[in-house]
């Protein structure tokens, strides 16, 4: 394809145009936009995505760590499509639907949580709005009214939600709206090797009035790939329950094979009283995310028709059958693919790949859980971006990456092959090199 017309014989730089003119971005500032040359992004195939003009890239980030058997999947395809022959959506709002039964039954069967209910809903953060409410609802429910704070870690993140930006630790240009947070206990995060006796005292001091705590087990993903050990995450949680207190385990990033199991909770040995799932949920096809309950906190929330414990809380697209429908089968190829073994190997070879980078002068620090990668590059003083300058970098050579900060991320699907490993591993290396040899050099 000629690279000056792309889809539709429209140029690259006329879609970015028409894009700035018509969209905003989120975490994006739209004055330089089109300056800073965006992949537009027009079809994906397997473990690549292609632009406008043809070119191929490899998503390395599986599309902000959502895609997980790759792109244009046949068996999710035809889920798709079957469900589409069927009904697309309707509500759930006093009402059910066969796909999201069906959904809601395959994961009671693989969620590490007590007589789970899901509560759908559409993103991330939403789950987390709704978890925070359970909670809070959880204890006046049980006409205990003195309990209405959190505790939440440092470096946390969950969600752009007013509830779920309160629980997280702001940055991202956030604290603008730190007015309309309310307040949290906050404890170090998994930076700090002591985190979790910290968090445990404070646990202790502060029980009696915790609706509940909040946590991203084992990896804490938007700090930068902060990971701790299971170890410790057990020994936090096993406190926060003994203490009566509701153990939230955010699992949006963390779900669906990133980390080694289908769920990081799996590997710390905990069993949280509310869950947060979403990003993976649906192999990135649709948006879709849960809120799932134990059996003891679902049971609180149970009385007369249209009573104060009814949980008056939902979402227009709540449960929406094609996306549930996609999920179900997407549960079902992790299983029939063995792609919870697979993504181990792939771990173990990403982690090899990734040596050189950590042996180069201008990386800090690599840190890695599963596929749940950062890469934490150490800037001269006076140097700036020089995440965004690898990421770019890296695009020019063909991989797609995400910078956080001066935190490079990589977040390939369970699907990436040794070969295409390889490939993000020496791409790493050139644009590291690159941007700190430029620098050099300036």
């Amino acid at each position: 394809m000629n690279r000056s017309e792309g889809a539709g014989g429209t140029s690259a730089a006329e879609w970015a145009r028409r894009d700035a003119a018509a969209v905003w971005h989120g975490f994006t500032q739209m004055a330089v936009y089109e300056d800073s040359t965006p992949v537009i992004v027009e079809r994906g195939e397997g473990n690549y995505v292609y632009d406008t003009d043809g070119r191929r890239y490899l998503d390395a980030i599986s599309s902000l760590w959502v895609i997980t058997l790759g792109h244009a999947d046949a068996d999710l395809n035809r889920a798709a499509r079957g469900q589409l022959d069927r009904i697309s959506h309707s509500t759930l709002l006093g009402n059910g639907n066969t796909a999201a039964i069906t959904l809601a039954e395959a994961l009671r069967e693989v969620v590490p949580v007590d007589g789970a209910r899901c509560l759908f809903a559409s993103d991330g953060a939403a789950a987390v709005e709704q978890a925070v409410k359970i909670a809070f609802q959880y204890w006046h429910n049980q006409d205990v009214t003195d309990r209405t704070a959190y505790l939440a870690l440092g470096h946390a993140y969950h969600g752009d939600s007013v509830g779920s930006l309160s629980v997280g630790d702001g940055g991202f240009g956030t604290d603008l709206f730190d007015p309309l947070r309310f307040p949290v206990i906050r404890t170090p995060g998994y930076d700090d090797g002591d985190w979790a006796a910290k968090a445990v005292a404070a646990v202790d001091r502060h029980h009696r009035r915790l609706a509940a705590v909040v946590i991203e087990p084992l990896v804490q993903g938007a700090a930068g790939m902060l990971v701790t050990d299971p170890e410790a995450v057990a020994a936090f949680a096993a406190t926060v329950q003994a203490r009566g207190v509701p153990l939230i385990c955010d699992e949006v990033a963390t779900g669906f094979g990133r980390t080694g199991a289908l769920f990081a909770s799996e590997l710390c040995g905990i069993r949280p009283d509310l869950m947060c799932l979403g990003k993976g949920i649906t192999g990135g096809y649709l948006p879709l995310s849960a809120t799932v309950a134990a059996s003891h906190v679902y049971e609180a929330f149970l009385g007369e028709d249209l009573g104060p414990r009814t949980f008056y809380h939902g979402h227009s697209y709540s449960g929406n059958a094609l996306a549930c429908a996609v999920a179900t089968r997407h549960l079902e190829l992790i299983s029939e693919r063995g792609l919870i073994d697979a993504a181990r190997r792939a771990a173990g070879r990403l982690g090899a790949a990734l040596e050189a980078v950590e042996a180069l002068p201008a990386v800090k620090e690599v840190r890695r859980r599963g596929l749940m990668t950062g890469i934490e590059l150490d800037p001269p003083p006076g140097a700036s971006k020089w995440g965004r300058k690898v990421c770019a970098a890296a695009v020019r050579a063909g991989v797609l990456l995400r910078p956080l900060g001066d935190v490079v991320v990589v977040m390939p699907p369970l699907s990436i092959t040794d070969d295409e490993i390889e490939t993000i591993g020496r791409t790493l290396v050139s644009a590291i090199t690159e941007v700190a040899g430029g620098e050099a050099g300036a």
